[in-house]
């Protein structure tokens, strides 16, 4: 697919949002792993992995829009960390590792290409958006190895109106690592890398990789087919769930949330 291009495949139910997302490159297996255990990365299984992971965010409705390769940049495909979306805003990271921010320029040209209000996370402020989960008019701010209290201030100040909330985590790379949102808000995650004394109820999953849930719809959410228990038992509660095979990306520390930004 070429940078900018669009496809959907939508329904009768489908959702006018858009889905960023940037293939895997060539130096996928050189990503930065911090807390899984180092193994050979499979890149064509990856970049097939990718396609079903473009190919399931379709079904569901929405219209993906490939984000500008950087073939220079091994973690590029988790696009999520580059850019956080809050209404017509997008707000342009500044990780805390440096070797990741030549991923930025390609992900602020789709910004600007979707006609959002570009934003950024500016020194000493480091911010990942893999530590920003919004819940309704909340969000919560990871604070932890990647994103920093300066960050997380100036993305309150830009966000204007939302309450943002920070949250230390400990033993997982970001927020979203460690928990996510289901449709309604429930927060669900891993409660001992959460400071779960600023959260609401936190529901546990039957496995970790349960813990990652990108909401798709008002009841379907996509999830790594790595949580088959806490997918089924999802589905008993009445949810639609689509599940998905990332296991060259989880490999690298990846999660469902990180291969994808949606623009509602």
């Amino acid at each position: 697919m070429l940078p900018g291009a669009e496809t959907s495949e939508a329904g009768p139910a489908a959702r006018a949002g858009r889905a960023l997302v940037r293939a895997p490159g060539p130096r996928l297996a050189e990503g930065i792993v911090t807390h899984a255990a180092r193994r050979p990365v499979d890149v064509a299984l990856a970049a097939r992995q990718h396609e079903a992971y473009a190919a399931a965010l379709r079904s569901a409705g929405w219209r993906v829009r490939a984000v500008a390769e950087a073939d220079d940049q091994p973690d590029a495909v988790f696009i999520e960390d580059a850019l956080v979306v809050c209404g017509d805003v997008a707000v342009v990271g500044r990780s805390g590792d440096e070797r990741r921010r030549g991923e930025l320029p390609g992900a602020e040209r789709a910004a600007r290409e979707l006609g959002l209000r570009v934003e950024r996370i500016e020194e000493p402020g480091t911010l990942d958006g893999g530590d920003v989960l919004q819940v309704g008019d909340t969000v919560y701010a990871g604070r932890g190895a990647r994103t920093n209290e300066e960050g997380i201030c100036q993305l309150a100040r830009l966000l204007g109106g939302r309450r943002v909330v920070p949250v230390d985590t400990a033993g997982c790379l970001h927020l979203k690592s460690a928990m996510t949102a289901l449709p309604g808000g429930m927060l669900i995650g891993m409660p001992e890398m959460v400071d779960t004394a600023v959260l609401p109820y936190l529901r546990v999953p039957r496995e970790p990789a349960g813990a990652h849930v990108v909401v798709l719809g008002p009841d379907h959410v996509l999830m790594a087919a790595s949580a088959p228990r806490t997918a089924a038992r999802l589905a008993a509660d009445g949810l639609r769930v689509t599940s998905v095979d990332i296991s060259e990306f989880e490999a690298l520390d990846g999660c469902v949330t990180c291969l994808s930004v949606l623009v509602p």
